[in-house]
């Protein structure tokens, strides 16, 4: 009794952490306006740089995380990027330059690039394989929902100010307490419950080596990578786009995006559910709906349109992650945590990162173009996501 007691603690330490990532960037997203108004005299680039800022130092981080995993327990690895996150989260208000303030977006990124790998990896390592594709649901169900608290709460701070709006990433604080009670510090690179640290690490040599994790996985990396652009262009974009055409009055954009946010909750919480009915068909849902959604908003003259489009790319968003990551981390078994997720963890904030210099491209290379350029980049990238998805062994 009190060892399955623990497990449900240990549960909800891990699955905390998924309240925090993948919209570890684009929290203050509503913001995002008002931010752009106060910064009028700087590049524009850089402003909606305080979106994806986050995930460039994400990527640089993931790239030495197995270094990590193999010199630290989890446990110190998941409270440091905690502390990072929170901190360099809260503090992002309190600058008037616009450099000071990315920054600190800047220790944002470092913190989820540590927090993000073991927030699935995790999962991988103390839970067996027919227990995963639930948990990973409930992990991209608890992106989602801190997703919908974190953009709704940072639009209510906005109203006030846009500075208040970073205090959203306060959110750390109940995953630092958690974590601090009930997470194990064990150490999970190349280890085993049954096979020696020496033997493990002979074996992931062998047959696990980076490049070899790679080639093994490049199509669920492009897919991941593509399901992150095509989904960021709604965040990166919406709020700005709904400002300028009209069609949504102001104070219901936050309302939307959060409501996006909870419709992604609900697709994760799904995903076990359509994974039984549609085997392996579930891998064109997300792409499917994404391209759905995307149309509707490129139709940009009713709010009929823009909240049903916003309503299936959120679904998109919650079904299309744990059907990529679920897949993959059951392929690789065990090691998952400190080999295949920081590729994945990588892939999807590079996704988040270029997002803004991919549509200033498009933009520049059409001399500014429509108002709903962007999504007409996402239609695109719903093509190149399906494609991808078809491709995953």
């Amino acid at each position: 009794m009190e060892q399955q007691n623990n497990l449900k603690k240990l549960t909800v330490s891990i699955l905390s952490l998924s309240l925090l990532t993948v919209m570890a960037g684009a929290a203050v997203a509503p913001a995002l306006g008002s931010i752009k108004q106060y910064f009028i005299n700087e590049n524009p680039l850089f402003v909606q740089m305080i979106i994806s800022m986050p995930s460039l130092f994400i990527i640089l981080t993931n790239l030495i995380f197995p270094k990590l995993c193999a010199r630290f327990g989890s446990k110190t690895l998941v409270l440091t990027g905690l502390m990072l996150y929170t901190a360099g989260g809260c503090i992002a208000g309190l600058f008037n330059n616009i450099f000071l303030l990315l920054l600190t977006r800047a220790l944002v990124g470092v913190g989820v690039g540590i927090i993000m790998p073991l927030s699935t990896g995790l999962l991988s390592f103390y839970f067996a394989p027919e227990a995963q594709d639930k948990l990973m649901g409930y992990s991209s169900a608890m992106n989602q929902l801190g997703g919908a608290v974190a953009t709704l709460f940072s639009g209510l701070l906005a109203s006030i100010s846009w500075r208040f709006s970073f205090f959203v990433y306060a959110l750390g604080l109940i995953s630092i307490v958690l974590c601090i009670f009930f997470l194990p510090n064990d150490k999970i690179a190349g280890s085993t419950h049954e096979n020696s640290c020496e033997e493990s690490s002979e074996h992931m040599k062998a047959s696990t080596g980076t490049s070899s994790i790679i080639r093994e996985n490049i199509f669920s990396i492009a897919a991941i990578f593509l399901l992150m652009v095509t989904f960021f262009i709604y965040p990166a974009n919406f709020a700005m786009i709904a400002s300028q055409s009209g069609i949504i009055p102001h104070n219901m954009i936050a309302i939307i995006m959060s409501g996006m946010d909870i419709i992604a909750f609900i697709g994760g919480l799904s995903f076990v559910s359509l994974k039984k009915l549609l085997a392996k068909k579930i891998r064109f849902l997300a792409p499917c709906l994404f391209l759905a959604g995307y149309l509707l908003l490129s139709l940009g003259n009713s709010a009929v349109y823009v909240i049903a489009g916003s309503v299936l790319i959120g679904f998109a968003n919650g079904v299309g992650i744990p059907c990529i990551i679920s897949h993959t981390s059951q392929k690789v078994g065990k090691n998952a945590a400190s080999s295949i997720m920081p590729l994945l963890s990588a892939a999807l904030y590079g996704g988040q990162f270029f997002t803004p210099f991919i549509t200033s491209l498009v933009s520049a290379a059409f001399s500014g173009g429509p108002l709903l350029l962007p999504y007409y980049i996402a239609v695109f990238s719903s093509v190149l996501f399906a494609l991808a998805s078809s491709a995953i062994k």
